[in-house]
């Protein structure tokens, strides 16, 4: 199920976003992580966006079962002035992971996106190649592999290559996920 964050998740969302985590050796590990002040301190803004009614567009919320948060989808402007997004999905939890959660999350996301902004021209991911899962899944949602930057990213002391996905939204709307 997918909606949008709710006061009463943020304490178990502050969690989730604790470096911690597996999730956060595949989901860009080489990004500086928030610390425990710093998650606490991003967590009471959203807490004070949501009492004021804010709606957050950016990131709807990925809910299990018994409607706990699992995980999250977001994007970005990638271009506003070419309509071009980038779109990003976590599954903070590993035992949700390889159950094709993220495949209906993601497609929910990009319907969602191509039909909420019209005018949108593309959707683009990127990720890199120490993340299998996050490439598997971007083909099989029928994104194309646009670029390969190589060595652009540093992972425990190794290169790895940034890679960018992109679908264009006359591509998405013939596919038959």
């Amino acid at each position: 199920m997918m909606r949008e964050l709710r006061l009463s998740n943020l304490e178990n969302y502050g969690y989730w976003l604790l470096p911690i985590h597996s999730y956060h050796l595949l989901n860009g590990p080489y990004f500086k992580k928030r610390n425990k002040a710093e998650v606490d301190e991003y967590v009471s803004t959203l807490r004070k966006r949501l009492l004021k009614g804010e709606m957050m567009e950016d990131r709807r919320c990925i809910c299990n079962e018994k409607d706990e948060v699992i995980g999250e989808v977001s994007w970005y402007w990638k271009s506003e002035e070419t309509q071009w997004m980038e779109i990003g999905i976590v599954l903070f939890d590993e035992k949700y992971w390889g159950k094709g959660i993220g495949f209906e999350a993601l497609k929910w996301w990009i319907d969602h996106l191509f039909e909420k902004y019209d005018f949108l021209v593309r959707i683009g991911l990127t990720t890199w190649s120490g993340n299998n899962g996050m490439m598997r899944l971007s083909e099989k949602l029928g994104m194309q592999k646009e670029a390969q930057y190589r060595k652009a990213r540093i992972v425990n002391g190794e290169y790895y290559d940034s890679i960018s996905y992109g679908i264009l939204k006359e591509e998405w709307q013939t596919l038959d996920l």
